[in-house]
């Protein structure tokens, strides 16, 4: 009878925008401080010091930060605290990279955020080799770090909810294990907050009837649990807390919910040079998010104009075309009569003495691109395209022949005559001796 236990790692990035931003600074900038290793975070307004913290570093938890928390109240726990802005663009390029790397382990590779994944190794190794299991998991990490420059944790066990709470142990940069044999003594002293899928008001609920550790929870009646949190929740409870969960690791990558790109000005845009300074900037954003839409293979229904004015203040119009799209003509045509209504128009910012010092570019209800009937001028335009490579086809054919046939005509020289008879591209030949 064929085991039907499987493999499945999870594979989980350490502070991942802020490892990510660290990597950028230190690229930009070699004599820079790593990020990782003082009190820093990464969100809000670095120069107002507005917003919630998005990401930290282990220095700055140990002072109390926390992710989510306003920055303002951050900096009160930590006034040296490092803030820096995110930046998703570099962000979706080292995801990528990773899950490239994963990708290349086994196909059996499920990302489900932009710094986690799900991998089931069956195939590489057995459920029942615990020891080959760690290697592998030692081994992704090693290559992460030494290829990407940043930290893993790894959790193994025999289905997603135990691997993804394997990795949630310790951190950063381990391996950690909850096979079922392991959850009385590993998972059941946890509070049961800590419990995968069990939410802050769940978790209060549960507390509220005397049930404050997973273990709790797992021994608890089940209908119990179900009267009390409603019919799947209470199931999901009862099962979760036993190590019951999926193996089905459905392999797909992440799909960008939205793209966009921004540009901070180098002087503020206003009525007067918004022509030579503000049209030409969007234009350029237009271009750069339809490369990357087709780069990516999708199209997009909805479309955003954002520009952040002198004040620091963020204002943003958006609307939908009739049907989704990547061509930048049509996406430049809709930003500019979405600047239209926010910048130049008499309610618009220009109306009231607001420059912008930053505009911003973007797009979502993004789809799978299908095929469609071109209009003519998409045609013509194709066709031009076609033309063009047709056209450098063929004259590197001509020019491979061209050297074909030089290159025959001198071995025929040479073995007729001898080595040394061709002088500067010339048929200089002497009688052979």
């Amino acid at each position: 009878m064929q085991n039907s236990l499987r493999t499945i790692f999870h594979v989980d990035v350490n502070s991942a925008f802020l490892s990510w931003s660290a990597l950028k600074r230190l690229q930009e900038d070699p004599g820079s401080v790593d990020l990782r290793t003082i009190p820093s975070a990464v969100g809000g307004d670095v120069k107002t010091r507005h917003g919630v913290i998005t990401a930290k570093s282990i220095p700055a938890k140990k002072y109390g930060v926390r992710t989510g928390e306003p920055v303002v109240k951050a900096l009160q726990k930590c006034p040296q605290l490092i803030t820096v802005p995110p930046d998703f663009e570099t962000y979706r390029a080292y995801s990528h990279r990773l899950m490239d790397m994963l990708f290349a382990l086994t196909p059996l590779v499920q990302q489900v955020s932009i710094d986690e994944a799900y991998l089931d190794v069956t195939e590489l190794v057995s459920p029942e080799d615990r020891e080959g299991a760690a290697a592998l998991a030692r081994s992704i990490r090693a290559s992460v770090l030494a290829k990407l420059g940043f930290t893993v944790n790894v959790g193994i066990s025999v289905n997603k909810l135990l691997a993804k709470m394997a990795s949630d142990f310790e951190k950063p940069d381990r391996t950690h294990t909850l096979y079922p044999d392991e959850i009385q003594k590993k998972m059941w002293p946890l509070p049961i907050g800590e419990l995968y899928g069990c939410g802050r008001a769940t978790a209060e609920k549960l507390r509220l009837v005397g049930i404050d550790t997973i273990g709790d929870a797992a021994q608890a009646d089940p209908a119990q649990l179900r009267s009390l949190l409603g019919p799947k929740a209470g199931m999901y409870i009862s099962r979760s807390a036993n190590g019951i969960g999926s193996t089905n690791v459905t392999p797909e990558r992440e799909k960008a919910k939205s793209i966009s790109n921004e540009r901070t000005l180098s002087e503020d845009v206003n009525r007067d040079n918004y022509e030579t300074n503000g049209i030409p900037v969007i234009r350029w954003l237009v271009q750069k998010v339809s490369d990357r839409m087709k780069k990516a293979g999708v199209a997009a229904q909805t479309v955003t104009l954002q520009v952040k004015s002198a004040d620091f203040q963020r204002y943003s119009r958006q609307s939908s075309l009739p049907e989704a799209t990547d061509s930048p003509a049509v996406l430049e045509d809709a930003c500019l009569q979405l600047a239209e209504r926010l910048l130049t128009g008499t309610e618009g910012l220009f109306s009231d003495g607001v420059p912008v010092r930053l505009i911003g570019v973007g797009v979502s209800r993004l789809s799978e691109k299908k095929m469609h009937q071109m209009d003519l001028f998409e045609w013509a335009d194709q066709q031009q395209t076609e033309d063009e490579q047709a056209a450098a086809e063929a004259e590197r054919r001509k020019r491979q022949e061209k050297e074909n046939l030089l290159s025959s005509m001198l071995q025929q020289v040479n073995e007729r005559y001898g080595e040394g008879t061709l002088i500067r591209g010339n048929p200089h030949i002497s009688d052979p001796k």
